[in-house]
């Protein structure tokens, strides 16, 4: 599912117009990013964790030329899968 398939899908089940959809899911996205950019956590029981990780600076290797390059220190968003959703993902469908 992208962006846009997720506008449709809460555009058609609650009954809005795209357009308002399409402001409730920016509104929701633009709030986990600024949460994120200022090294906040987001959590959503059942689903999971979004946090910012902290890299250092490293000694990288270009793979084309096989150079060594210095990699800056960096921060990352990473996404940790909650239990409910990893056990309901992998649940094996009887029947």
């Amino acid at each position: 599912m992208n962006k846009s398939n997720l506008i449709k899908v809460l555009a058609v089940k609650n009954n809005l117009r795209k357009e308002h959809a399409a402001t409730i899911v920016d509104l929701v996205f633009n709030g986990f990013k600024e949460t994120l950019k200022k090294g906040g956590r987001i959590e959503i029981r059942g689903f999971g964790s979004f946090i910012v990780r902290k890299y250092k600076a490293y000694k990288g290797r270009n793979p084309l030329t096989g150079k060594a390059v210095a990699v800056k220190p960096k921060r990352l968003p990473y996404f940790k899968v909650g239990r409910e959703l990893k056990k309901m993902v992998n649940e094996i469908k009887k029947g």
